[in-house]
């Protein structure tokens, strides 16, 4: 397994899976090169979310991903947030908003329409070992 690891969290890759990072987005691909995941973590300033934090997740997921009719509860390790997914223009769109501490992480998958589903269960299994980073946990 490969590990990727920023300040903020570290997750684990199947050897096949390779990321690189280009501008403070990860991406994530398979050598097959059906899709890419991409993480983006936003450094949240004391008190910025509001008090009630999943309300204001939701607000905005809601004005961010207006495309995504539906938002389902999503939890990976300490991370928590909300998971959509939707189609445009003969591609798959997945999207995930998770909030921890002074973190949001805005992660998304993207592949051809036709290939939609094929890579779900791996990018399942690599969400699985996101885990808290030094930055977040030392606090």
């Amino acid at each position: 397994m490969n590990i990727v690891e920023t300040d903020y969290w570290c997750l684990m890759l199947p050897l096949e899976w390779s990321a690189q990072q280009d501008d403070g987005v990860i991406s994530i691909t398979d050598q097959d090169g059906i899709g890419e995941l991409a993480l983006t973590t936003l450094v949240k300033e004391p008190g910025e979310l509001g008090a009630n934090t999943e309300a204001a997740l939701t607000e905005l997921a809601a004005f961010e991903s207006p495309e995504v009719e539906e938002w389902t509860a999503a939890r990976f390790g300490a991370f928590t947030g909300l998971a959509g997914r939707f189609q445009d223009d003969g591609t798959h769109v997945r999207e995930w908003y998770l909030d921890y501490g002074k973190a949001l992480l805005y992660i998304t998958y993207i592949c051809d329409l036709e290939d939609a589903g094929m890579d779900d269960a791996a990018i399942e299994e690599i969400l699985g070992t996101l885990v808290v980073g030094d930055a977040l946990s030392l606090h």
